[in-house]
């Protein structure tokens, strides 16, 4: 399949892969006819999504299973008005119907937005209103579908809601003003391909990320963003056809096209999921042992989970490969799990408006705790403020040359905000905003958000949400929101808080859970505030701006 979109598919080193990595781009490149169909095509039998959930449940899709039913999907979202150009909602949690309506909207050249479950109605109404959202698929989860229904007053763009049940609640009924995909979608008629579906620039997907200031930014990938991730799952991954992988990531967040979709299907791997509802190591670990996992990949926190469990209960001989990306791995993380398992973790480094940017590959010894070195699909440089590039052991921000032509990969901008993808995209770079340093080898290392965003158990949070959920609270005069480090979760987030004069006798613990209670009410349950501190003043800039990094120093002082 790869040799089809790569003028070289094998590479032994690092000068190889920097000097022959060369991409061949169709027109009109789609992902789901071009490399889905085509396998179902080649390779009709071979497995490629073996769907299991914490219920003893399980599916198997071939490629010929998943071209038959992505059509049948497509099908139907056609018979209720959905096309190219139309924004559509998923918010799906790990249902296998997640990966039909990708596929399925793929085909249409409808636009796909995944979102988490735990939105909350404000949550939604500023994602309908933004996006311009003309349908919602979701699951039939109280929780979900009445958020849902209560942002509907302030959401004229949406026509149409679609509710998914979990196998276990197949014949669940559905709230009113919902379709039923279960009673509906089979009865779709045959799938007509439409006679034009997409250009390479046209808008293939969308997410939402969360920033400092401001609400949260829509970033908008073309067709080809696709087929950027070959290299995340061919090389990073290091796939092949022989390969069952696992990546814990929920389908509301970025990571989940970098490690369940795209770049596994390239290299033909079957995509393993595991539906759960919370986490724990032992569920995945009895997982991976049972299913006989080949590669797996997960943010430095599951891994950090794993390592307190007796391996000598598990047999983990099927695992092969391991990656890791979402915060910077611990060393002694790495020690401790490459003792147990003879596995090196591989680390990489991207964003949401990116794919695998920086790497460890197959052919790089890792240094634990480093982002590797540059993917040669972008040209990666590091520049200090004033545009000058750094020498090695200099600190500067992560940029990536944009030529002639935007690299394969390389998010568009931001959805109707152009002057904050002027802000990051200028003067013939793209800027992260993320800062690192690179050794005297070509490796490089992360030191953190420009803009102070907080990376929590592989999750992004902005302290803007969470700083405006807090100030909808009487008791709040005043807040800054940092991230302190933490063992578990990499990052939690801290609240430091200046209280109304009526609120300064009021019983501490009992404030503290008042307030935790209200952020998870105003905004995403997962954003709130672990820690909350009370002071009498924030440390302030001249112009009146609070100095976050002077928490985080104090913070790490401390501790």
């Amino acid at each position: 399949m790869i040799e089809r979109f790569l003028t070289q598919t094998h590479f032994t080193s690092e000068d190889d892969f920097k000097q022959n990595l060369h991409f061949i781009i169709p027109e009109n490149f789609n992902f789901a006819y071009d490399v889905m169909d085509a396998w179902a095509e080649e390779k009709p039998d071979k497995l490629a999504l073996l769907w299991t959930s914490e219920r003893g449940e399980e599916i198997r899709f071939t490629f010929k299973d998943l071209k038959e039913q992505t059509d049948q999907v497509a099908s139907y979202y056609q018979s209720l008005g959905i096309g190219r150009g139309d924004m559509v909602m998923l918010i799906l949690k790990r249902h296998y119907q997640w990966w039909l309506s990708m596929l399925a909207l793929c085909k249409l050249g409808a636009i796909a937005i995944p979102a988490t479950h735990m939105l909350t109605t404000k949550d939604i109404v500023y994602r309908n209103q933004r996006a311009s959202i003309k349908a919602i698929i979701c699951v039939n989860d109280e929780y979900v579908t009445t958020q849902i229904k209560e942002s509907l007053s302030e959401s004229p763009s949406v026509k149409i809601l679609i509710a998914v049940n979990s196998l276990a609640q197949a014949s669940h009924p559905v709230p009113n003003g919902f379709h039923d995909w279960n009673a509906e979608w089979k009865e779709a008629p045959q799938f007509v391909r439409p006679e034009h579906v997409n250009t390479n620039e046209d808008t293939m997907l969308m997410y939402f990320t969360s920033g400092t200031s401001g609400e949260p930014k829509m970033v908008a990938h073309d067709y080809l963003y696709a087929l950027g991730h070959l290299t995340t799952g061919v090389y990073w991954h290091n796939l092949g056809e022989d390969s069952i992988h696992l990546t814990v990531a929920d389908t509301g967040w970025g990571k989940a096209v970098w490690g369940k979709l795209y770049g596994q299907w390239f290299a033909g791997a079957t995509v393993f999921v595991y539906d759960h509802e919370k986490f724990t190591a032992e569920k995945i670990m009895r997982a991976i042992e049972k299913y006989h996992i080949t590669s797996f990949c997960a943010p430095p926190t599951i891994y950090r989970f794993m390592i307190q469990e007796d391996f000598s209960q598990y047999d983990l001989s099927s695992l092969k490969y391991c990656t890791t990306a979402g915060e910077a791995l611990e060393p002694a993380v790495y020690e401790r799990f490459y003792h147990l398992t003879g596995i090196k973790l591989m680390e990489g480094f991207g964003q949401t408006e990116t794919t695998m940017t920086l790497g460890t590959f197959p052919w790089i010894n890792p240094k634990p705790g480093s982002m590797g070195k540059p993917n040669p699909q972008y040209d990666i440089r590091l520049l200090k403020p004033d545009g000058s590039a750094c020498e090695d052991g200099e600190k500067g921000e992560l940029c990536i040359k944009v030529g002639d032509k935007k690299p394969i990969g390389l998010f568009k901008g931001y959805y109707r905000d152009d002057a904050k993808t002027l802000e990051a995209w200028h003067d013939g770079f793209y800027h992260t905003g993320d800062m690192a340093w690179r050794d005297e080898d070509g490796y490089y290392w992360f030191v953190g958000r420009i803009d102070d965003v907080i990376k929590s158990s592989g999750y992004r949070i902005g302290p803007f949400e969470v700083e405006s959920a807090l100030m909808t609270h009487p008791a709040v005069v005043e807040c800054a929101i940092t991230g302190v480090p933490d063992p578990i979760r990499g990052m939690v987030v801290k609240a430091t808080v200046v209280l109304a004069k009526e609120y300064k006798e009021r019983d501490k613990e009992a404030l503290i859970k008042e307030l935790q209670n209200h952020v998870k009410h105003e905004t995403a349950p997962y954003k709130y505030p672990r820690i909350i501190e009370f002071v009498e003043e924030l440390p302030k800039t001249i112009s009146g701006k609070i100095r976050r990094v002077e928490i985080r120093e104090k913070d790490n002082h401390q501790s």
